[in-house]
């Protein structure tokens, strides 16, 4: 009698449960997709209802969208996620210095020209690293398409850049000699890029080696290190933008979450307290966690970011 009771029950959950897991995976999906944009191929990562409202996710050196794997899916009930690779990272093109000019620009451009092709009219800017620049370009020249920004160790200020990891690529910004050039190809070696992920972390036993193992092979092609001193040296470019984006927070107040590794040694927490100077509708965050914020504190960043969305959203 129990047993069959227990069998009847099981069915009865099963038929419940069956179609909200179905439909729960169907929404979840991540979809790996690439886009033509001057003649070079852009892939990137969607998921999410199309009609939801959209997240553009902007990855940081020297990862790629890999960087918010676990992220996508968390959010992709409700929002439409379109995380793309730039050139010369993951697996989007990675035409030679010769064949592309790696700028913070250009990389806007392609990033730009993306959200345009595939009909982005209006999204919510995660940025982090080199996505901040990237992001900011963006915003600043189409602040009606912005609906709120995500920060996360990315700069916009020069509190930001004044430390021990941004002094030999000052450097370079001045005299962009092979000597100087060559001082930083060390920043692109496995040991380096363990660091990024591995230093300031409270737990180094939380942090997946498929982080560092899948950047690296994309670090090591023939040409790559070219790429990355070629942007290197473009991330000079970016200082003197400062005012112009801060004018931007200032003008249009985009609704800003910020979910900030505080003990990241290349963006300190000394760059996050600036925002509170020109944004007025902050949610300010620090995590006791290093620059890939996400791999340590991802759990809580999501539920931060879920929160966040659905106020500013309306979802």
């Amino acid at each position: 009698m129990i047993k069959n009771i227990s069998i009847a029950l099981a069915v009865t959950l099963l038929a419940v449960m069956g179609p909200a897991a179905k439909a729960d995976s169907k929404t979840s999906q991540v979809f790996y997709r690439t886009a033509k944009i001057d003649g070079l191929d852009i892939f990137y990562r969607e998921a999410g209802p199309k009609d939801a409202p959209v997240v553009l996710l902007l990855h940081g050196f020297p990862t790629s969208s890999h960087m918010f794997r676990d992220l996508i899916p968390k959010l992709a009930d409700k929002y439409h996620l379109i995380a793309p690779d730039y050139p010369g990272y993951g697996s989007s093109s990675s035409p030679s210095v010769g064949e592309f000019d790696y700028s913070f620009d250009n990389l806007a451009k392609v990033v730009e020209k993306l959200t345009e092709q595939i009909s982005l009219n209006k999204y919510s800017i995660y940025l982090m690293d080199f996505g901040a620049p990237i992001g900011f370009r963006i915003a600043a020249k189409h602040p009606e398409r912005v609906q709120t920004l995500i920060i996360q160790n990315g700069n916009a200020y020069e509190e930001g850049l004044d430390n021990d990891f941004w002094k030999p690529v000052k450097v370079y910004w001045k005299d962009r000699s092979k000597e100087n050039g060559d001082k930083l190809r060390s920043v692109l070696t496995i040991d380096a890029t363990k660091w990024q992920y591995l230093n300031g972390v409270r737990n180094p036993e939380t942090i997946s080696p498929d982080t560092w193992e899948h950047v690296q092979p994309h670090l090591d092609r023939p040409g790559n290190q070219e790429i990355q001193l070629s942007l290197f040296y473009s991330y000079g470019s970016n200082p003197p933008l400062y005012p112009q984006w801060q004018e931007y927070f200032r003008k249009y107040q985009p609704p800003t979450l910020i979910v900030w590794g505080k003990n990241d040694a290349i963006f300190p927490a000394a760059g996050a307290y600036p925002y509170k100077r020109d944004l007025k509708n902050l949610d300010f965050h620090l995590f006791d966690t290093g620059h890939f914020a996400l791999e340590e504190d991802g759990t809580e960043i999501t539920t931060l970011i879920r929160s966040f969305l659905d106020k500013q959203t309306g979802k």
